[in-house]
């Protein structure tokens, strides 16, 4: 090919460009000066749509701490790069009160915005795809008759090429259609329920299914668990790994209604599902959720024996670490002390194959936890400065061994990955 042959190929690709800002820009120009839409509702039809929005857990990425109730601002988990969630009050200017039921709807099901631009996909819509047109517009409804925020949105921390959005296109074309493979087996009306609740509206398996090199869910690997979005880990949930850490229906009610059971105490992201989302649904639904999960014929939980041996005559040093550090709060046998601190014999991140959240714990600590129902627990010092890599290693192997059925000893290179890793947020 010609010099000239070149030159006009440049020149009508630099046209082609011009002309595609030129009509995303007025494509955003006029959606942004559209009418703003006030929408009637019944007091019923509020409340159907503020149990569907904390079915969604909506609140949990728009509301950020201390902030006004969906003005967004929250910062989201992204091997990307940080992603802020966006004001979703009806303010015209900054957040959706330009945007119909069918804007809305579009939105959420197809990931595109008002005046055309594609979403992330950390807000998931691959999950809402199939959330029926009833629902988005009782929580289009709900969302429209809250006050409305001045807000801007915060800027996302996404570096280049993830920022150019229109690549999100042929992110869709390539993942956005495939379909979840259920990781437990059932058929009831309870399961198939619990299969909207799960998939659709709670989209549990955005966090606790493993992701691919461009981000995307690993569908057939539902529930897998990932360890690679935050801080902690997003644990498995198939019904045989639910089983294999003591998992029951009675305490997954427990631990989804009010933060607490024998298993686990909710925390870090958990905690704000349970306490904006799981803890406000309707026990029927919540009974729904576990059929899902465990299937319609769940494996009977795996049962540990007591802790062997007085941990009085610790003659290691893992067991000295634990009396100096531990024991104060999680009792000598690791029973726990109701209020302060759970019990560690038979908790769920200690029975875990995958050591990552007991890791975290012992090296970062944990916040006040303050639960549904006036429940609390009280902080958690992390032990980063006070013990070594090896010191920790030993310390979780015997913690796994004694309490959690675990024989696998743990590393000291796992302990200095983890201690080195920061958080994406």
């Amino acid at each position: 090919m010609t010099r000239v042959g070149w030159r006009r190929i440049v020149a009508w690709l630099l046209v082609a460009l011009l002309a595609w800002l030129l009509l995303s820009a007025l494509m955003r120009f006029f959606a942004n000066r559209g009418p703003t839409q006030k929408v009637e509702a019944t007091a019923q039809q509020i409340a159907h749509g503020r149990y569907l929005t904390a079915a969604a857990d909506c609140a949990a990425c728009h509301t950020a701490a201390g902030g006004a109730p969906f003005a967004g601002g929250v910062p989201l988990a992204s091997p990307f790069g940080t992603i802020h969630g966006t004001n979703i009050t009806p303010d015209p200017e900054t957040g959706i009160g330009r945007y119909t039921s069918d804007d809305f709807y579009h939105a959420l099901t197809k990931g595109e915005a008002r005046d055309g631009h594609q979403l992330y996909p950390a807000m998931p819509y691959v999950s809402y795809k199939t959330m029926a047109r009833e629902d988005s517009d009782a929580i289009y409804a709900y969302l429209m008759n809250q006050p409305a925020v001045r807000q801007e949105n915060k800027k996302n921390g996404v570096g280049f090429p993830f920022n150019i959005r229109s690549g999100i296109h042929a992110w869709n074309w390539l993942f956005a259609g495939a379909e979840a493979v259920p990781a437990s087996q059932g058929s009831s009306p309870a399961w198939r329920r619990g299969q909207y609740f799960v998939e659709t509206m709670g989209h549990c398996g955005e966090c606790h299914s493993p992701r691919g090199r461009l981000g995307q869910v690993d569908r057939e690997r539902q529930f897998a668990g990932n360890d690679k979005l935050g801080r902690f880990a997003a644990p498995s949930l198939t019904p045989l790994e639910l089983a294999e850490r003591g998992w029951d229906a009675a305490s997954l009610d427990r631990y989804l209604a009010g933060g607490v059971s024998a298993q686990a105490v909710a925390s870090d992201e958990m905690l704000k599902v349970v306490a904006l989302s799981t803890s406000r649904l309707r026990d029927a639904d919540r009974a729904a959720i576990i059929a899902y999960l465990v299937g319609d014929k769940p494996p009977s939980a795996v049962a540990l024996p007591p802790p062997a041996g007085n941990a009085d005559l610790a003659p290691v040093a893992e067991q000295r670490h634990y009396l100096e550090l531990c024991a104060g709060c999680h009792g000598r046998d690791g029973q726990g002390v109701p209020h302060v601190a759970p019990a560690l014999h038979g908790n769920s991140s200690v029975r875990d194959a995958n050591p990552h959240n007991l890791i975290v714990t012992i090296l970062d600590g944990l916040p006040e936890h303050d639960l549904p129902g006036l429940e609390r627990m009280q902080d958690m010092p992390g032990f980063a400065d006070d013990l070594n890599d090896a010191d920790v290693a030993a310390l979780a192997t015997w913690l796994r061994g004694r309490h959690g059925g675990q024989m696998q000893e743990v590393s000291a290179a796992a302990i200095a990955e983890l201690r080195n890793r920061q958080p994406s947020r």
